[in-house]
């Protein structure tokens, strides 16, 4: 691949954008429709962030209600149809975050997503969000045929984006985003306030930020390690 662009790839649940209530509030109308009481957000908050089965898996045995897998799966089917008329209603984007794309952007840099969540909503949730247009690449479960931790997700996405793997940084909440960026080689900044029930910092990201306003500053700091990283591979 040619190396072009510095690119910085982003994580979306938990980390553009806060999608818990609208990921909850489907959750919660499977729960009412099975006879289950609804959580409150601080309780389901911990369960989003490795997808819709594991949500609903979550979900109902917090509940105390057992699932098998066919039953699972027709709950996967029902909470991705409710939860596409409803991606937005109340999810947003986390403060500073389109202004620090934009940043980034003006100054070169290539922006792209790697989530787990499927391709199609994420770019759904993007252009609801007014935020598709940031976005060289829009990567997601289903644009390849593995997913995050795998490091090959990242390395296609970067190239998705015509980025220079030599000079990408991996943005995300998670252990999954950490683990892919260290295996893929590539640098990673976390954020504190995504969906993971352990401290972020505990996962050993190579920087840690509280707000998106001290992104620029983060990313910063690794760029003399990136830019001695590509002209030692030039």
């Amino acid at each position: 691949m040619t190396a072009r662009f510095p690119v910085l790839v982003f994580d979306l649940d938990g980390t553009l954008a806060d999608t818990a209530y609208d990921l909850i509030g489907t959750l919660n109308v499977l729960l009412m429709r099975e006879g289950l009481t609804p959580l409150a957000l601080e309780t389901g908050r911990p369960f989003v962030g490795a997808g819709a089965r594991a949500l609903i898996e979550r979900g109902f045995a917090h509940q105390g209600a057992a699932l098998d897998p066919e039953r699972t799966e027709a709950l996967v089917r029902d909470f991705l149809v409710y939860y596409e008329a409803h991606i937005a209603d109340e999810s947003m984007l986390f403060p500073g975050a389109l202004a620090a794309l934009d940043r980034f952007k003006a100054a070169g840099f290539r922006l792209a997503v790697c989530t787990n969540k499927p391709e199609g909503l994420a770019r759904l949730l993007l252009e609801k969000l007014s935020a598709a247009d940031r976005f060289a690449a829009i990567c997601g479960r289903g644009s390849f045929p593995m997913h995050k931790p795998d490091p090959r997700t990242l390395w296609l996405t970067v190239e998705a984006a015509d980025g220079d793997p030599r000079r990408a940084v991996m943005v995300g909440d998670s252990k999954t985003d950490i683990d892919t960026a260290r295996a893929a080689g590539t640098p990673s900044v976390a954020v504190d306030f995504g969906y993971t029930d352990t401290p972020v910092a505990a996962f050993s990201p190579d920087r840690v930020i509280s707000h998106f306003d001290e992104l620029w500053d983060a990313v910063a700091s690794l760029e003399e390690a990136l830019f001695q990283r590509a002209i030692e591979a030039s």
